[in-house]
């Protein structure tokens, strides 16, 4: 019988085995994760997927506080100490201003927290760990569709309510027109030949790019875990269509992520004789090179670079974040700071998850950030089954990303949803600890699923 079944309570002392147990908790309902992740589309349209987000985790803290007896996952005290580092942080703003997007950037930690707790505790509670992976399928589709309108309508842009609901002085502000002004692709408006990359329901294509990835291994665990039913064809379908608009997006990173993830994905494979896993792979692999040959990705690439200079703007932002934290190497500044000593545009801090941190929060709460992602791939690598291994190279995929992409946005909530699921099918595979003492009620619930 799975781990993932919660445990009755210690006999009272004098009692025989049958005491009353104490009562169950209810279980956690999935429809406020199909409204957060599956509506998506929707939520961008307004202009508020990125406001919205936090809310989201509000609503999912309030109904685990009305369940009461939540199990945590593994790394939590982790994460919480770098919320209370980040929280510290605030001391270091420079101004009241930053408080909006350092407020954001918190909400967006503390709601990556929630969901990886809620989906947690769903994907253990229930027999068909597929279940859990239904919401973050439905926020793939969503991808899917928005890649391809910044595929066929590049140039499509939107006032969205959010934007003429909010007062004119913060829809003004960069960071939030960034957030709730929507564009279906990144491209330079003063260049007479741009590049199109598509970008929705985010402001970056970098931001996409990232998703996908951390995105991919959940749905073909979902195809794994299910071999029938309407969801899972329509994610064979998808995951060819989903190409195009990932390749054009022309994120290096994504794809040396996706490639670190397939290679550890495939040694481990090895390691164990697991054909299915290894055929999944090389499956993978197939569809990605037909679709390179169709589409000149390397041509694409070397034509973007040549026309920025996007890694000499990233190399004098690192620099400068190395040359700061020496001042400030506890706490940081609160947050990234626009300076004219580098070359980029964009303030120091930036380009990469692992220099905001350091630079915004201070290199302590930078280790305990890398040890949460180290404590999980660890967790997580335990899986043994096809589907349990596909998901647990999600965080080593984010791993490899964290030097080069943001994720203090809803990307990051997305690595906690994959990682939950993962853990949760890693405990499933392990087995009880205490399979006498497990609660005849809860076996008889997760069997009924």
């Amino acid at each position: 019988m799975p781990v993932t079944l919660a445990l009755a309570a210690s006999e009272p002392e004098g009692e025989g085995p049958s005491a009353i147990a104490t009562p169950l908790p209810p279980r956690l309902p999935r429809w406020p994760l199909l409204i957060m992740f599956g509506l998506v589309p929707l939520w961008w349209l307004a202009g508020a997927f990125y406001l919205v987000w936090p809310l989201c985790g509000a609503l999912l803290l309030a109904l685990l506080i009305v369940r009461g007896r939540v199990p945590l996952p593994p790394a939590t005290g982790v994460w919480l100490l770098f919320l209370a580092l980040v929280l510290l942080s605030a001391t270091q703003l420079p101004s009241s201003v930053s408080l909006l997007p350092f407020g954001l950037r918190l909400g967006y930690y503390v709601t990556a927290l929630v969901v990886g707790g809620y989906v947690y505790v769903y994907a253990r509670e229930r027999a068909d760990p597929a279940a859990a992976l239904v919401p973050i399928c439905a926020f793939w589709f969503g991808l899917v569709l928005l890649g391809w309108l910044g595929v066929l309508a590049p140039r499509f842009a939107l006032s969205t309510p959010m934007e003429m609901l909010l007062p004119a002085g913060l829809a003004d502000h960069p960071y939030t027109q960034d957030l709730v002004h929507i564009r279906a692709a990144e491209y330079s408006e003063l260049s007479l030949d741009p590049i199109f990359r598509p970008a929705a329901p985010f402001p970056y294509t970098n931001n996409y790019g990232s998703a996908y990835a951390m995105t991919l291994p959940c749905v073909v665990a979902y195809t794994m875990l299910r071999r029938r039913g309407f969801l899972r064809w329509a994610l064979l379908v998808s995951l060819p269509l989903s190409l195009a608009p990932t390749f054009l997006t022309l994120n290096r990173v994504m794809f040396v992520s996706l490639g670190v993830g397939l290679g550890v994905l495939g040694v481990r494979a090895a390691l164990r004789g697991n054909v299915r896993v290894g055929a999944s792979v090389v499956g993978v692999l197939v569809i990605g090179g037909l679709t390179a040959l169709l589409i000149p990705v390397g041509e694409l690439i070397n034509k973007r670079v040549q026309s920025s200079d996007t890694n000499t703007d990233r190399l004098s932002l690192y620099v400068e974040v190395i040359r700061r934290i020496g001042d400030s190497p506890w706490l940081g500044y609160g947050a990234p700071v626009t300076v004219d000593t580098v070359t980029a545009q964009v303030p120091v801090g930036t380009q990469g998850q692992l220099w905001m941190v350091m630079f915004s929060h201070g290199i302590p709460a930078l280790l305990c950030f890398l040890a949460w992602f180290v404590i999980v791939v660890l967790k997580s690598a335990r899986a043994r089954s096809a589907p349990g291994q596909w998901l647990a190279v999600v965080p080593v995929i984010c791993l490899v990303q964290i030097p080069f992409y943001g994720m203090a946005d809803p990307t990051i909530t997305i690595a906690f949803f994959g990682v939950a699921v993962a853990m949760a099918l890693a405990e499933r595979e392990a087995g009880p600890r205490h399979p006498d003492r497990a609660h005849p009620a809860r076996l008889r619930r997760a069997v009924a699923g």
